[in-house]
């Protein structure tokens, strides 16, 4: 039943504008308002995904709730950073580098990844193809 359906995820900020700046700003997506108030942030060929304001009630994920698949994620990060952007530093059990970096060695088996958050305080990753 619903294995035709077209999907998109969603999730709330507390600051529709700066969102509306960041996406568009920062990130250099397509962004745009809907008329219920909605944004509508596209991305290359994948599917949309929509921010709602959720204002005093808003609690920023704390689990990543939006992925960017990229070929050279070391300059991605540098590009982003330049942009202002922070990457999260962790050190276990995905240990990241000075960068924000999470390369796939030694215990790590997974992809290299990076991840910070938006405006709203929403976790964001970029992961290495």
């Amino acid at each position: 039943m619903l294995k035709d359906s077209y999907t998109f995820s969603s999730f709330t900020t507390n600051d529709l504008e700066a969102s509306r700046k960041f996406y568009e700003e920062t990130l250099g997506l397509h962004v745009k308002e809907n008329e219920m108030g909605i944004l509508e942030i596209k991305a290359g060929d994948s599917n949309s995904f929509i921010i709602y304001p959720k204002g005093e009630d808003h609690k920023p994920a704390n689990f990543t709730v939006l992925n960017f698949a990229v070929k050279h994620i070391e300059k991605v990060v540098d590009h982003l950073s330049g942009k202002g952007i922070t990457f999260e530093q962790y050190r276990e059990p995905m240990k990241t580098d000075e960068k924000g970096i999470c390369w796939n060695s030694g215990d790590n088996t997974g992809p290299n990844i990076a991840w910070f958050k938006d405006t709203a305080g929403n976790i964001i990753s970029i992961i290495g193809e």
